[in-house]
Formats: C-alpha cells, structure tokens, sequence
C-alpha cells in the first residue's frame, strides 16, 4: 500500500529514455508490513521473481517490435532517398545493411515465438527467458543503430521513430534485469555454478 510508512516513490525526471512514461524510484525504508499483505502461494522470492519473468517475457516481443519499426522506417527511407540519381537502396553497402537487419529481426522473431510456444507448452524457465530478452534487446538495438545510419542525419530527428526505439532500448537493456544478471542465469544454467554470491 503506498501509504505505508517508509515507502516513497519519488519519480525520476529529466529523462532521455522511456519519456511517454512516468518513473520513480522505489524506496523502502524500515517499511513492516503485516502477514496479511504477503502473496498468496508465495515462499520467499517467487512471486516477485514471476512477475519479472512475465515482463521480461513481454520484452522479448517488443525489443522486435522497436526493431521492426526502425527496419520498415529505414527500408522506406531508403527506398525513396534518392542519392546521386538513384535510391539510396541501389547502393551495395545501404543492400547490405538492410539484409544483416532483417536476419537479426527474424532470428529474434523465431527465438520469441519458440519461448511463447515453450510457455503455452510445458513452460519456460527463467534462463530461457533471460536468453530471449538478452539476445532481443542486443539485436534491437543494434539493429536502430544501423537503421539510423542509413537515414544519416535524419536518423536523429523524432520525425522517424528510430532515434527514439534507440533511446528506449538503452533503457530496455537494464530494466527486468540487466545484461549482466542475464549472463550470470545463463552461465549458472549452463555451469550448474552461481557466481551471483
């Protein structure tokens, strides 16, 4: 309840990255609260814990969704920018780009269809879903990154959205989990060693 003696929520202003939004910190100063306010069929850090799997589940989505955009923007853009008597998407190195683009986007699509199938399935487990946002949101941004070399100086105006998929995905790729947390579940699952402590 947030009016919970010690709990604060102070939002976090001035911000470059996820602007549509508002943040706040969460504080928790000497916060008690009675057995009553506990999660039901909850122990420990589980429920916590599956509430941050189903957001970085959605993650794994959208990181494709922010990069889809800024392909179709940047194949758009490329197509009707006319360099030197032709379209920017004549030339060899723009082909290139897009081709490399629209294999990461795929490749990303496919892992986060296999999870949501895994999930409506048997389940899926923390480290694949870690393996999922991990690899998608690299991919995303990495993919904004190119399109936004092939709009050259408009790929930093907010008249096309890829300057803006960028900036998010930079806050993206440290919400849910950052990078590091990821790596670390995955090379637990795969080592059968915690390096977290």
């Amino acid at each position: 309840c947030t009016e919970t003696k010690g709990f604060s929520a102070p939002e976090i202003k001035k911000k470059l990255s996820l602007r549509a939004s508002v943040t706040g910190e969460i504080v928790l100063d000497d916060v008690r609260l009675p057995g009553s306010a506990m999660l039901p069929e909850a122990a420990g850090l589980s429920g916590p814990l599956s509430c941050l799997n189903e957001a970085r589940f959605g993650i794994v989505f959208g990181a494709m969704g922010a990069a889809r955009d800024s392909l179709e923007t940047a194949l758009d853009y490329a197509a009707t920018r006319q360099v030197f008597g032709k379209p920017l998407s004549g030339y060899q190195l723009t082909q290139g780009k897009l081709a490399d683009m629209t294999l990461e986007v795929s490749k990303g699509m496919l892992l986060a269809l296999h999870l949501g199938r895994l999930k409506d399935g048997d389940g899926v487990t923390p480290e694949q879903i870690s393996l999922g946002k991990l690899n998608n949101v690299r991919g995303a941004m990495e993919i904004c990154r190119t399109a936004r070399t092939i709009l050259g100086a408009n790929g930093i105006s907010l008249e096309y959205p890829v300057i803006r998929h960028a900036n998010n995905l930079e806050s993206v790729l440290t919400y849910e989990g950052t990078t590091e947390m990821h790596q670390l579940t995955i090379g637990r699952a795969l080592t059968g060693e915690s390096a977290f402590r």
